[in-house]
């Protein structure tokens, strides 16, 4: 069970905070991002590979896809795979995953990139689900300077 706390608030739905990643992790991700253009899918895939239940990482995979059906994939990994971490932070499937938190910013990075993909692919029922999953989660991500699968 994770040490971050599920907040209930008289004015809402509880929140959910997912466990940060290590710093290492952290900046192996930071170097596969800021190597050459040419070789940053395979660096990323490489982190991926060591460490799959790093979400930031499947969605910068996503990001890095060499097509939409690439894409998709890498995003629905890090989408199913942020849905176990958040069950294991103790959240019930309801609630808020808000981007305003860092460790929040994979999955969330994870589902909107799911959502664009799955309309990419012609997935549009999937596409309206994670429209709509997304926000409920987190009401103000549309909004939000910086939001996007690509920040």
């Amino acid at each position: 069970m994770s040490d971050q706390p599920i907040s209930l608030s008289p004015s809402g739905p509880p929140e959910t905070i997912l466990e940060p990643e290590p710093p290492e992790l952290l900046s192996a991700l930071a170097a596969a991002l800021a190597g050459p253009e040419a070789d940053r899918r395979a660096a990323v895939s490489a982190v991926v590979a060591a460490h799959p239940t790093y979400l930031d990482a499947w969605a910068r995979l996503g990001q890095l896809a060499r097509d939409d059906v690439e894409a998709y994939a890498a995003f629905r990994v890090g989408y199913h795979r942020g849905l176990d971490r958040l069950r294991q932070s103790g959240w019930r499937g309801t609630g808020y995953v808000r981007w305003e938190y860092e460790p929040n910013r994979g999955f969330l990075r994870a589902l909107h990139g799911l959502e664009r993909a799955a309309a990419a692919i012609g997935e549009v029922d999937e596409e309206a689900r994670c429209a709509q999953f997304l926000a409920q989660l987190d009401p103000e991500f549309r909004g939000r300077s910086g939001a996007s699968p690509s920040s």
